[in-house]
């Protein structure tokens, strides 16, 4: 079905629209890149707002049709496309690896995920189910249903170009709605791969489409009158913007932002453990996930067992091309991050923060030109420092000292962001104290990178989450329908004249 590349095996990436490859209008393009090479691949072609309104217009005279289609004949399809995702898992994965750039295996561990939320959706007939109560009222029956809601779309991020559209479009189209997708156009060719695989399983034309693009086609889904819900994911300050816009126009909003998550080693635990966690969450895809532990947390005299450890294991990170099975970290995604992760080692060491590591400059054998940083490890961060209140994205480890679990816990809850974090300890108490008090929204006991599975829900709290809902499971379906009440009675059951006072249960 496709090629497996090298690189991607396509000159354009165009869009998808009522089930064909369209080549948007506009004449604005944007590289895509092969991260660890630094060579071009393939060219994306920026969507304009008519291309937007042509996806919107496609998934508007497919809507009708498809949200009455019976919920178990939904799930089918999503059966069918559950398989074939699983037949593509490896293609999806190495499409991944080579426009994003992390090692093959997390590229195959982010399309699991992303089949945990198609098999939740295969669900879809029980979680749409309603409430029933008998006899409400005197004759009265009431109850209550979900209906999707019209056209949505999902615009996501290139760190998981696979897993978090995911969390969209299995859910919101097994619930009856149309789906545009806007993935990033860093690494847009797995939504391609998708769409391609949607068809296959049998979904109606204009079901799910995607659109290529920037700002201009961001914009225009959040602008457009028909469409009736956008679930984002992103920075902060992107993901504050879709939300205002967004509410603006009177839709439903899920904008999931930016994120500092931190990992609490405790005095009591298994400091070998610990270590190994915080290299594998702070450096896995170069710290290039929204779940990324950032900032190590060493309670008491925790950081002067830990810190020569850590230093020792990120200097000995395997940094290479994702698709070189030896390799445990791959590059950057893109130049223009890797230089903005640079600026911020840059000002942590103008900070006076005390720099054990520095990735900087560093470069990979035969891949010269590739987007590579290693490893950085800071220790002495204090709180006013800029790599400790801003998100770096990048492969940065910030290590701060503190005497007890309250002061760790307080430094957890003054932050502006409030996405994941966990605690490292081996005291029952202070892991029931700690998953209570913090913070946040998604925490781990030790468990470096607290993400849920596809029937818990994702989401975080504070600045890391615009909106009321989580991301996919049960919080997904609400999101992605409307609740209806309908209560009914027959003639038999009514009393005669008008009534003119609230009605009451009788």
């Amino acid at each position: 079905m496709f090629d497996e590349p090298n690189g991607v095996d396509v000159s354009s990436i165009e869009n998808y629209v009522n089930g064909q490859r369209v080549t948007p209008s506009s004449d604005r393009t944007q590289n895509v890149y092969n991260p660890a090479t630094g060579k071009n691949t393939s060219i994306v072609t920026m969507s304009t707002v008519a291309d937007v309104n042509a996806a919107v217009e496609a998934a508007s005279a497919a809507f009708p049709a498809w949200s009455n289609v019976p919920p178990i004949r939904r799930a089918r399809l999503m059966n069918k496309f559950l398989f074939l995702m699983n037949e593509h898992k490896k293609i999806l994965a190495r499409a991944i690896t080579s426009e994003h750039g992390k090692v093959l295996s997390d590229a195959m561990g982010e399309v699991d995920r992303g089949i945990d939320i198609v098999e939740f959706a295969c669900g879809i007939p029980q979680l749409l189910r309603g409430n029933f109560t008998d006899q409400v009222s005197t004759g009265m029956d009431n109850w209550t249903l979900r209906q999707p809601l019209g056209v949505v779309a999902g615009i996501t991020p290139f760190n998981f170009p696979v897993m978090v559209p995911a969390w969209m479009f299995p859910v919101a189209i097994a619930a009856g709605n149309t789906f545009i997708l806007k993935p990033s156009p860093t690494d847009p060719t797995p939504s391609l791969l998708m769409a391609d695989l949607m068809k296959e399983a049998g979904f109606p034309d204009g079901v799910f489409n995607v659109i290529q693009g920037d700002k201009e086609a961001v914009d225009a889904i959040l602008n457009h009158p028909d469409i009736a819900a956008a679930s984002f994911v992103g920075s902060t300050p992107i993901a504050n913007y879709v939300y205002v816009t967004d509410a603006h126009h009177g839709k439903r909003i899920q904008a999931l932002g930016g994120a500092k998550n931190h990992l609490v080693v405790m005095p009591d635990s298994d400091i070998d453990k610990a270590v190994d966690a915080l290299i594998g969450a702070a450096y896995g895809p170069a710290g290039e996930r929204c779940m990324a532990i950032s900032v190590a947390v060493l309670v008491g005299d925790t950081a002067d067992k830990i810190m020569p450890k850590l230093k020792v294991r990120a200097e000995r990170l395997i940094i290479g091309s994702g698709l070189d099975d030896t390799s445990e970290m791959g590059p950057i995604a893109t130049a223009t991050a890797r230089d903005r992760i640079s600026g911020y080692i840059d000002k942590g060491v103008e900070e006076g923060a005390d720099m054990l590591l520095d990735g900087r400059g560093y470069s990979v054998v035969e891949h010269e030109d590739g987007f590579f940083l290693g490893a950085t490890l800071f220790d002495n961060v204090t709180t006013d420092m800029t790599i400790y209140r801003e998100e770096i994205f990048g492969p940065v480890l910030v290590c701060v000292r503190v005497g007890d679990f309250e002061a760790a816990l307080k430094l957890i809850n003054n932050h502006e962001f409030g996405n994941g974090t966990s605690c490292f300890t081996q005291d029952g108490n202070v892991a029931r104290e700690f998953g209570r008090r913090a913070q946040v929204g998604m925490i781990g006991i030790n468990v470096p990178i607290p993400v849920p599975m596809a029937w818990h829900g994702f989401g975080g709290w504070k600045k890391s989450l615009f909106g009321d809902t989580h991301a996919y499971g049960e919080e997904g379906v609400r999101f992605y329908t409307k609740q209806k009440s309908i209560m009914q009675r027959w003639p038999a059951g009514m009393s005669k004249g008008a009534e003119f006072a609230m009605p009451v249960s009788k």
